[in-house]
C-alpha cells in the first residue's frame, strides 16, 4: 500500500473513533449540566439550601437590571450567600411555584470545561454559564436573568 494511501485510510478510520469519544463525553457532560441546572431550580422549589450549595460555584454573580422607585435602572447582583438563603427561605411555604412547577433546561454549548445553559421557570428565564471545577463537577458560575413580565423588575 502507497504511504499516502495508509495516511488517507489512518485518518478516515480515527476521525469517527474520536467523534465518537467526544460525543459520549459531551453526553456525561450534559447530564451533569442538567443536573447541576436542575438542583439549582429545584432547591428552591423545595427549599433546600444544600442542593443549592452543590451547584453553585464558590465566585458565583447572579445579575438582573432593576428599577428603582425613581426610574433609574441599575444592575442588581445576587451572591452565592444570598442564594442559598434563598433556596432556604424563599418557597418554605411551598406557595412561591405551582404545583408542577415549569423547569425547561436547554444546554446551549459544551466546550469542554465551559457550558451555557438556558433555564425557562414558571416566572423567569436564566441564562447560565457553567464550570468545569478541577474536580470534574459541573457548577454554574455565571446566571443572567429577568422576569417574563419585565415590568416586574422594579422596586416596590
Amino acid at each position: 500500500m502507497k504511504p499516502i494511501y495508509a495516511i488517507t485510510f489512518l485518518i478516515s478510520v480515527s476521525l469517527p473513533l474520536k467523534a465518537v469519544a467526544s460525543d459520549q463525553i459531551n453526553q456525561e457532560d450534559k447530564r451533569a449540566i442538567t443536573e447541576a441546572t436542575r438542583s439549582y431550580i429545584v432547591s428552591q422549589h423545595i427549599s433546600s439550601k444544600e442542593l443549592m450549595a452543590g451547584s453553585l460555584h464558590p465566585e458565583l454573580a447572579k445579575r438582573t437590571y432593576w428599577r428603582q422607585k425613581n426610574g433609574k435602572e441599575f444592575i442588581m447582583e445576587t451572591s452565592r450567600d444570598t442564594m442559598l438563603k434563598v433556596a432556604e427561605s424563599y418557597n418554605r411555604q411551598g406557595d412561591k411555584f405551582p404545583k408542577n412547577p415549569r423547569v425547561e433546561i436547554e444546554v446551549l454549548d459544551i466546550d469542554q470545561r465551559a457550558a451555557s445553559v438556558k433555564l425557562t421557570a414558571d416566572d423567569w428565564i436564566d441564562y447560565m454559564h457553567l464550570i468545569k471545577t478541577a474536580e470534574g463537577q459541573w457548577q454554574i458560575l455565571n446566571v443572567l436573568w429577568q422576569y417574563h413580565d419585565t415590568g416586574k423588575h422594579s422596586s416596590k
